[in-house]
């Protein structure tokens, strides 16, 4: 049974209560998101990756499994067990999500023309790997076959058409009700920026990963830019280098959530689940072994 919600609660997330000094105060003295963000860089090798991929579309499915997916999962999943990843400050309050979801956006077309669509996973702890392919799947396929937007680009489409002093004074009363977590459903339910994570892969279009802000707007408090796939060097144990395969990913994240030590074991979760990619394919809510978790933080 879902909990009650209570005197202070808002209908995404529940207030933290009793929480310690520190993170209780860091709010108030720090209100804004962006000006509380911690860059981290991870590169990730993509050798055992590349055999699952290879072995996980043998036989040849509609919609191959690939890179982007399993990072979206690894997201997820780490999040879901790393319960601090899935908190947001809004209004100088710390909130637990009531769900772990993802963004992302989709590219129509790969022109300079092209529009973009946003697409919203909502996860469950009984998801794995192949679910969250196939939710990949019917939103995507859903949003290049339909020639209609997204509910939250349609919305958009329509408030540019009003007078420019109509849209300053509807962005003022937004702005002010998404900070209370009153913002209107039809603006809100598919909007990246109130998702769990938020990520973009650049990688897809040529580019290398880099760094990408969070923004006040909204409650996103993790930001994934995943980087162009391509041969990388690695040391070996007797130092001599080898080329391998690899992504470099780049997370932004709200630094008030954790402390760094909290930071440090997510970020190696989602290298050892990525360059263990088995492991997504158990559900998301499901603990890693003893063996796994010591690997983290023998690191």
């Amino acid at each position: 049974m879902a909990n009650k919600r209570r005197w202070g609660d808002r209908k995404d997330g529940t207030l933290i209560r009793g929480g310690d000094a520190m993170h209780d105060l860091i709010p108030l003295i720090h209100p804004n998101r962006c000006d509380n963000e911690a860059y981290i860089t991870e590169t990730i090798d993509l050798t055992n990756l590349d055999k699952f991929l290879e072995k996980k579309n043998a036989d040849d499915p509609m919609y191959k499994y690939n890179m982007f997916q399993c990072i979206v999962t690894t997201a997820l999943k780490t999040i879901t067990l790393r319960s601090k990843m899935n908190r947001f400050i809004a209004n100088r309050n710390v909130y637990q999500r009531n769900e772990v979801t993802a963004s992302f956006t989709i590219k129509r077309e790969f022109d300079d023309n092209g529009a973009e669509v946003l697409a919203f996973i909502h996860s469950t702890p009984e998801d794995n790997l192949d679910s969250i392919h196939d939710k990949m799947l019917k939103i995507i396929t859903g949003y290049r076959k339909n020639k209609s937007a997204d509910e939250t680009t349609d919305t958009m489409d329509i408030l540019t058409k009003l007078p420019k002093p109509v849209k300053r004074g509807i962005a003022n009363v937004v702005s002010w009700l998404d900070k209370h977590g009153w913002g209107p459903e039809a603006l809100t339910a598919a909007d990246p920026f109130q998702a769990s994570v938020l990520l973009a892969n650049i990688g897809s279009i040529g580019l290398k990963a880099g760094y990408h802000h969070l923004t006040n707007w909204g409650t996103t408090s993790v930001f994934i830019v995943v980087g162009k796939a391509e041969m990388k060097p690695f040391y070996k144990e007797d130092g001599s280098i080898e080329m391998r395969h690899a992504v470099d990913l780049g997370l932004t994240i709200d630094e008030r959530l954790a402390d760094g030590y909290y930071y440090s074991g997510t970020v190696k979760m989602m290298k050892l689940l990525l360059e263990n990619p088995e492991l997504l394919e158990a559900p998301l809510g499901e603990k890693l072994s003893d063996e796994m978790f010591q690997k983290i933080h023998a690191r």
